[in-house]
């Protein structure tokens, strides 16, 4: 099993700029250490001639309280130089277990 350490984006919607009706996601992230405990990829077609590169990993967080109480916020971590969009949380505390999809682009702090 691999050892896993890097940042996690949780992104909470704000009202930008105030009173005008229309939200965004407001980023911050967070530094976790633990493990890769699956690690797999895939490709699906993409728009025109090139697919698009998925992974189908698992890394299990050892998670803090902030982690615990806003896994619903949670967007996107950072592995391997590359932000990826977490499509699942699986609250197991004191872990949280997050699968991974494709490249991340959204916004960051």
């Amino acid at each position: 099993m691999a050892r896993f350490f890097g940042e996690v984006g949780y992104g909470e919607s704000v009202e930008s700029p105030a009173g005008s009706g229309i939200w965004v996601d407001e980023i911050t992230e967070f530094s976790y250490y633990g493990d890769v405990i699956r690690n797999s990829k895939a490709t699906e077609p993409g728009i025109g001639l090139a697919e698009d590169i998925i992974v189908r990993n698992s890394i299990s967080i050892v998670a803090d309280e902030y982690a615990i109480e806003h896994f619903f916020n949670i967007k996107y971590i950072k592995w391997e130089g590359v932000l990826w969009t977490v499509t699942q949380v699986l609250v197991q505390a004191p872990r949280l277990i997050l699968s991974l999809g494709s490249v991340y682009n959204g916004p960051t702090p």
